[in-house]
Formats: C-alpha cells, sequence, structure tokens
C-alpha cells in the first residue's frame, strides 16, 4: 500500500483527475505545481502543494527530500518550449541536466529527470496508477460510426504517426483522403490541429498514438472535453487514439459532447 505520492503536476485535467483517484485510494498526494502549467484548482484536491517554476530543479529536489516522498507520478504535459523561453529561470542543476545530453528531445529530457529522482532514492510511477477505468477497451466509443473513408485515413495516418512518434517529434498527425495535412511538433496537438483545419477545411480526421516504446510513467496520451470543442470548431470529423494506452479525462462529458457534435472516436 502506497501512503505517501509527490504528484509532479503539468497543464490540464490529467493531475487533478488522478489526485481525485490517488485520494478515493487513501493516498496522501503532495503536489509540486509549475507556476507556467498547473491549474490552481489542483490545490483543492491534494494535501499539500509547492509551486515552483519550469527549471527549479534543486527546489523540486529540495521538496522532495524535506517531504520524505519516494514515489512521485509526473501528470500532465508540461510544454518542452518553456525550457527554451529566456524569460524562464534554469537553475544550475537544470542546465547541468540538460547541457548534459545528447538531445534535447522530449523523452532525453524527462528520461534524465527520471533517471536523476531514481538516483535520488525516488522511484517514478506510472502516470496511470490508480487510472485503469480511464483507459478505454477497443471498438467505436461513439454514436456516429466512421465511414470507409474516414476508416481508410485511419489506418493510412496511424502507420505514419507511429513513425513520427518513434522518432519522439510528437504523438499527433492530421489526415484527410489520405493526405498528411499536419504533423504535431513542439506546438503540441492543438496547434497542429488547426492547422491542418487550415489546409484539409472540414472532416479531417485527427490520431493519436503512442510512441513505439512508450513509457507510462510519462507522457501518456490524453484526451477530453477540450479536445472534443476543438475539434468541433474546426468541424473534424473522427478521431482515433489507441485502446487502452490513452487517457480520457471526463469520459461522460468527452463522449457527449462528441455525440452532440456527430464526432466519431474509436479506439484502435
Amino acid at each position: 500500500m502506497i501512503g505517501k505520492i509527490g504528484l509532479i503536476a503539468g497543464n490540464g485535467r490529467f493531475p487533478i483527475i488522478f489526485a481525485q483517484s490517488a485520494r478515493k485510494k487513501g493516498v496522501e498526494i503532495v503536489a509540486i505545481g509549475i507556476n507556467e502549467e498547473t491549474s490552481k484548482e489542483l490545490e483543492k484536491f491534494v494535501n499539500k502543494i509547492y509551486w515552483l517554476g519550469v527549471g527549479e530543479l534543486e527546489r523540486l529536489l529540495k521538496i522532495l527530500r524535506e517531504e520524505n516522498i519516494r514515489s512521485v507520478v509526473m501528470a500532465g504535459q508540461v510544454k518542452h518550449k518553456l525550457l527554451f523561453d529566456n524569460d524562464v529561470k534554469i537553475d544550475k542543476r537544470m542546465q547541468f541536466l540538460l547541457g548534459g545530453l545528447k538531445n534535447k528531445k522530449t523523452d532525453s529530457i524527462i528520461g534524465a529527470v527520471a533517471r536523476l529522482l531514481r538516483l535520488s532514492g525516488i522511484k517514478v510511477l506510472s502516470s496511470i496508477t490508480f487510472l485503469s477505468e480511464y483507459l478505454p477497451e477497443r471498438g467505436v466509443l461513439t454514436k456516429a460510426l466512421p465511414d470507409k473513408r474516414q476508416l481508410k485515413d485511419i489506418e493510412f495516418g496511424r502507420r505514419i504517426a507511429k513513425v513520427i512518434a518513434g522518432l519522439d517529434l510528437g504523438q499527433s498527425i492530421a489526415v484527410k483522403d489520405m493526405v498528411v495535412l499536419a504533423v504535431e511538433s513542439i506546438e503540441g496537438t492543438d496547434e497542429a490541429i488547426r492547422r491542418a483545419a487550415k489546409y484539409g477545411k472540414e472532416g479531417i480526421v485527427v490520431i493519436k498514438v503512442t510512441k513505439p516504446r512508450q513509457d507510462m510513467r510519462f507522457d501518456v496520451p490524453v484526451i477530453g472535453p477540450d479536445t472534443i470543442k476543438l475539434l468541433q470548431e474546426v468541424k473534424a470529423s473522427c478521431l482515433a487514439i489507441e485502446a487502452k494506452k490513452t487517457l480520457i479525462i471526463d469520459n461522460e462529458e468527452t463522449l457527449k459532447l462528441a455525440d452532440e457534435a456527430g464526432l466519431a472516436i474509436v479506439a484502435i
């Protein structure tokens, strides 16, 4: 039984959903919120919260030591590009970590932080611990069914998305009529979708996948109501996600919004 967990929280509702589920299991949650990313709402769902900047690695380690935390979860995205923002303070410990990397890809940075935590005696748990009910089984999740064109686009886009994800460039791709309209990069999924709609207009198909060697301790693909609202805004026709490997935040609301929009969601 895990009695106390440190929650390193990024943006979105993922950290909140995790905190709610963990507390139902009787787990004490000490959260570390990122000033540039984390919702203030998280404070309501944790036992204690500290706030720091995305580049304050030394302070993060100090908090975990002082709280005697031996297990942490990283939940929610932290924008990769923040580490290249001149207005963001990067402490000496983070500078040293970044300077020792062969590249600055997301996996490389997060992996290096995880190794540092392990060397400090802190275990990084899977971010879907306590969240199995939020991972959909394979099949169509909405009232709307994908048509033949959309199914062809899904199969076409899935293969390409897997290659792109394997290169750690991004995990989402948008296609239409078997033409790639946009591939997610450092700008994130939402901006990639908007870019795709600019070229493909109505009816784009978005495919979100895991990396071939996805480390479920970090960066689990997530969709939720905001995803559906954006897809409705750009008049997308279908969203494909990976079964048992994609987290659906606020599942009931997400699927209700999709049904109202006539959007097909399929877990592949």
